[in-house]
């Protein structure tokens, strides 16, 4: 999928059409089956005349409890999330997919997936259809591991192929998932695998095609009651991957500066290149990714 291209005028109407949205009005009550992967088979970022060189970008967001509003944050932040990659130039022609992450012990769907989509109304559109099943246990992790599979197993993207990397980014206030159960991996996405899967085996799964970072919400409330906890464990696991988003509604802009790093451009002047608050926001995420290296085994990890 894909084969669309941002246009301004169109977000515009669209944006405008669906401002006072909120993450409470989202009316799903059950998955819709074209964004479950145990209905759907891969998903696929494909080259056309208007994006000749597609970067797949997945966004998966947690859902449980009350992180619903960082769904919305998101649809809202499309139009930046397109104008701002094609217009910095640093990432050339993003597709985008949006990802639900719920508690693959406890929820019905811990796991939604709309398609790869080259521009920010369609891909809008799809957000509003997601089932924000707002569940979680109290087990302190969600299923974030889950988008990780998805990325390894579940997607065929033209850049993968050609060499070039993708980027996921998982986004949410609780501590890491450490296994994706065999049993979770059978009934969420329908797959025989052998055994259950670790943490790091999913990492090195899906550094093969895909740069992977993770944004822990602040204004979490489980982040905020265990802020320090959550901090460490993301960064045992992931080191300078693991970036502070102190205000949801710039996760776009974020998301953007963090895959302009891990491409090659310089820390400071991605942060300076924004205005404002902005720019204090997304220093503050990215101030410790460092070029310069590969994520190998556990512990800290830079770019």
């Amino acid at each position: 999928m894909g084969y669309h291209r941002y246009d301004a005028d169109a977000w515009s109407t669209y944006a405008t059409a669906t401002a006072t949205k909120t993450h409470r009005d989202y009316g799903r009550t059950s998955i819709l089956p074209a964004f479950d992967p145990a209905t759907f088979g891969i998903r696929e970022s494909r080259k056309s005349e208007l994006n000749p060189n597609p970067t797949p970008f997945i966004a998966a967001l947690d859902v449980t409890g009350s992180m619903g509003r960082i769904v919305e944050a998101m649809r809202k932040g499309l139009g930046t999330l397109f104008e701002q990659i094609i217009t910095r130039a640093v990432i050339p022609d993003p597709h985008v997919m949006a990802v639900a992450i719920g508690d693959f012990e406890v929820d019905r769907a811990p796991i939604q997936a709309t398609q790869f989509e080259g521009e920010p109304v369609t891909i809008g559109r799809q957000i509003e259809d997601l089932w924000l099943e707002r569940g979680g246990g109290g087990n302190d992790f969600e299923g974030y591991l889950g988008p990780l599979y998805l990325a390894a197993m579940r997607t065929d993207c033209d850049a993968i192929r050609e060499g070039r990397k993708g980027f996921v980014f998982t986004v949410g206030d609780e501590e890491p998932q450490m296994v994706l159960r065999k049993s979770s991996v059978k009934l969420f996405f329908g797959d025989d695998i052998q055994r259950d899967l670790t943490a790091d085996e999913l990492l090195s799964l899906v550094a093969r095609g895909w740069e992977y970072f993770h944004l822990m919400v602040t204004e979490g409330s489980h982040m905020q009651a265990h802020q320090g906890r959550v901090t460490t464990a993301w960064t045992d696991l992931i080191g300078q991957r693991a970036l502070p988003l102190t205000d949801h509604t710039r996760m776009a802009e974020v998301i953007i500066s963090a895959a302009e790093v891990a491409s090659g451009r310089d820390r400071d002047t991605v942060a300076k290149s924004w205005s404002g608050s902005t720019s204090l926001i997304v220093r503050n995420a990215i101030n410790r990714l460092m070029i310069g290296g590969r994520p190998t085994g556990r512990g800290p990890r830079t770019i």
